[in-house]
């Protein structure tokens, strides 16, 4: 098959955007929630990752798991539903590693798919203060490529790859070329947001999200100045050459 890389034209409703952890994802999920006429979801898969994954402690383990729909069908039917009155838009953060072996994939073909990348390295560097046993399975890379290349052949085009320094050294640039690419009006508003919690925050914000709460806009931190252990360059390494397969095709 040839592969389109040209915009698309037909209207999004329903938009995925797939990431790893220690991204921007949060902040993205403030870009297009400040969006008019946008319903927003938060990690939708992460209760069935947890309940399915009883090695991952994460902080509120257990009060997510009973908190929110863990029955991965269900959570799948509920992503590619016809939108409410009033709604233009459903925009879905995703974490690929929560993409696990029995998460049904037959609804992709419904929805408009984006994939955020970040350098392997920056990656590492940040998640492993929190998880030190880190594996390549946790940064999402294998699941994201997987799904990249699953959305490439139902749809015969190049899905839209956004890297998190570009956006953070030009974000207007960056999201008006994705919107776009994928047939979405850009707005200003996507820029900036006013600080604090959102509605639609997962409850797991209290333990993850003050630094994107404290924010307004995209703003890039210090952490690349910080040596990463050298016995984390074999998972690097091994990031870097799925990071590149995307990379490759990024908006810049």
């Amino acid at each position: 098959m040839q592969y389109q890389n040209t915009p698309q034209n037909s209207n999004v409703s329903h938009l995925a955007m797939w990431s790893g952890p220690r991204n921007i994802s949060t902040a993205m999920m403030r870009s297009f929630g400040n969006r008019p006429a946008t319903k927003v979801v938060d990690e939708p898969f992460y209760a069935h990752y947890l309940l399915k994954r009883p090695h991952i402690t994460h902080p509120g383990r257990e009060e997510i798991i009973n908190h929110y729909e863990n029955d991965p069908r269900k959570v799948a039917d509920e992503l590619v539903a016809p939108l409410p009155d009033g709604i233009e838009l459903y925009y879905q953060k995703h974490m690929c590693q929560h993409m696990i072996e029995n998460v049904p994939l037959d609804w992709l073909d419904k929805a408009t798919h984006v994939f955020l990348i970040r350098d392997p390295r920056d990656v590492v560097r940040s998640w492993v203060k929190v998880v030190p046993d880190l594996t390549l399975e946790e940064t999402g890379l294998p699941k994201q490529v997987e799904l990249f290349r699953m959305v490439q052949e139902q749809t015969g085009r190049i899905p839209a790859v956004i890297d998190t320094d570009d956006v953070l050294d030009n974000p207007r640039n960056v999201l008006s070329k994705l919107c776009d690419y994928i047939g979405l009006p850009f707005t200003e508003r996507m820029l900036n947001w006013e600080p604090g919690s959102k509605p639609y925050d997962g409850i797991w914000a209290k333990h993850w999200y003050d630094n994107v709460n404290a924010s307004t806009g995209f703003a890039r931190r210090t952490e690349k100045s910080e040596p990463v252990n050298p016995q984390y360059e074999p998972l690097i390494e091994q990031a870097e050459s799925l990071y590149q397969i995307l990379a490759n095709h990024r908006i810049n």
